[in-house]
């Protein structure tokens, strides 16, 4: 005989396809987006998150990806003129990465964009906190 699936197990099952769904469509997003600047997904998501100087693992992280991956589209974004390497203030070993001006324009014009029929853009500033609250609870539930 077999057993139906627990309610708890299908809210779940639902629940994860929502995420997944919605993850789908902001990354559906990105890549319009990013088409639109002259970039690729990965090159726009590595621009969207460069708020600051930061190291490569800093950047990885951020990109959720491995630091060789973002070495990759740091190389492109420098060719480019985006992104420079420079010396750590603190850490002789360490290179910073800094958007250049072209750089920063580029952000700011793909920041734009980004907020442009985004698919959170249906929720209330409100319910985007709260949404962002829940997901920062679930991700770094122990």
């Amino acid at each position: 005989m077999t057993t139906s699936p627990e309610p708890q197990t299908i809210a779940e099952r639902e629940l994860c396809g929502l995420v997944n769904g919605l993850a789908q469509q902001i990354a559906d997003h990105v890549r319009e987006r990013a088409v639109a600047v002259g970039l690729t997904a990965a090159q726009a998501t590595a621009v969207r998150e460069m708020t600051g100087p930061m190291t490569m693992r800093e950047l990885a992280e951020r990109m959720s990806c491995e630091p060789s991956n973002a070495t990759f589209v740091v190389d492109k974004l420098e060719k480019q003129g985006l992104i420079e390497r420079r010396a750590h203030p603190t850490d002789r070993r360490a290179r910073q990465l800094v958007l250049t001006a072209e750089g920063i324009a580029l952000r700011e014009r793909l920041l734009e964009l980004l907020t442009q029929d985004s698919p959170l853009a249906g929720l209330s500033p409100e319910q985007q906190r709260a949404l962002q609250g829940l997901l920062e609870q679930a991700i770094t539930r122990p």
